[in-house]
């Protein structure tokens, strides 16, 4: 049985995807879960907030095989296969695969297998290829027993991406509060659908070529992509624009969401509609100065304490992400079928 896989994935940058994951799992660790987060964005973020420089500095000087998601897949560039991930313990239920800048040099790799995937002749390399991402995932799983796997994904629609999702069970969808983060899901959601049933089409081939039966030690996958919500940031972090006009871009979020993700009709937008949105996960507070002191004690922020600096309001503070990511979990737990 097949880890779950939940991807954290917006085309548009800055939205606060990085920082949600960390947060995460983190938390879902707290809650007694096995977490293995992996860092599928060439830019690396994760990876940085998660490991010291001096590790991260070995780590991709060295480059051997499997130390990185990009060295767990390299020898796919040439004649090889892929290697067996080497994870980052960062507690004994937390657990890594960190990133690598030179990952995006694998996206030519991947653009290839899609087109030769659906060819006349046998698809197994670029089907094994498309698969790579998937393999790898659930090989990191099994090493440390894993209950869920959350990926990093970086802000495109590229073929890394694509590749990502076809190996995600669930995907959740972080969004600012601004103009570009509402139009990203009018190309978000369709992207969705057609690598859906595009990957599909490639799995029905796969399996109705007879040659492939004697090929039993791989099995391409077939997931699902269902996405679970979005989670908004709050809206007071656009204190520099117009408030009425960020409140009016929070409105039109719970409908766009349904047409363009959901592919469900549009109602109108109402601010009840707003509030009661059950598509909505959370509400992502900014919670000022913690952000900095949480990143320099290579912490979440619900772990701060007094000798970190947490006292008076930031005490108070922290209490409340301490609840805010547990409820977030709970809830995201509850959709994906995962007990805590």
């Amino acid at each position: 049985m097949s880890t779950p896989v939940l991807t954290f994935f917006n085309n548009k940058g800055g939205v606060g995807k990085t920082s949600l994951i960390y947060h995460l799992a983190w938390m879902f660790s707290r809650l007694g879960k096995r977490v293995v987060v992996v860092d599928a964005d060439p830019q690396a973020t994760l990876t940085s907030t998660l490991l010291d420089e001096n590790k991260i500095e070995a780590l991709w000087e060295k480059q051997y095989a499997g130390s990185t998601i990009y060295q767990c897949v390299k020898a796919l560039t040439d004649e090889g296969d892929i290697a067996e991930p080497i994870l980052q313990r960062i507690t004994p239920e937390l657990y890594l695969l960190p990133g690598d800048i030179e990952l995006s040099a694998f996206e030519d790799t991947l653009s290839a297998a899609w087109r030769s995937s659906l060819g006349d002749k046998n698809p197994y390399r670029p089907m094994q290829i498309l698969s790579s991402f998937w393999r790898v995932l659930q090989m990191a799983a099994d090493q440390v027993r894993a209950d869920i796997i959350l990926v990093d994904s970086g802000p495109n629609l590229g073929a890394i991406n694509r590749s990502v999702l076809i190996a995600t069970d669930y995907v959740a969808i972080p969004l600012g509060t601004d103009l570009p983060s509402l139009m990203s899901l009018k190309s978000l959601g369709p992207t969705l659908r057609n690598w859906k049933s595009s990957w599909h089409e490639r799995v029905a081939n796969w399996n109705a070529r007879g040659e492939n039966s004697s090929l039993i030690d791989f099995k391409p996958p077939d997931r699902h992509m269902q996405p679970i919500g979005y989670m908004r940031q709050q809206l007071n972090m656009y204190l520099g624009r117009p408030v009425s006009i960020v409140d009016r871009w929070s409105q039109r979020i719970p409908a766009a969401y349904r047409e363009f993700i959901l592919n469900e009709p549009a109602l109108a937008e109402t601010r009840d509609e707003e509030e009661d949105d059950l598509n909505c996960l959370a509400t992502i507070k900014h919670y000022r100065s913690l952000i900095h002191i949480a990143h320099e004690r290579r912490k979440p922020i619900f772990n701060l304490t007094s000798a970190d600096g947490a006292i008076g309001s930031h005490f108070g503070a922290v209490q409340d992400a301490k609840k805010d990511f547990t409820q977030l979990a709970e809830k995201i737990a509850e959709r994906i079928d995962l007990e805590i």
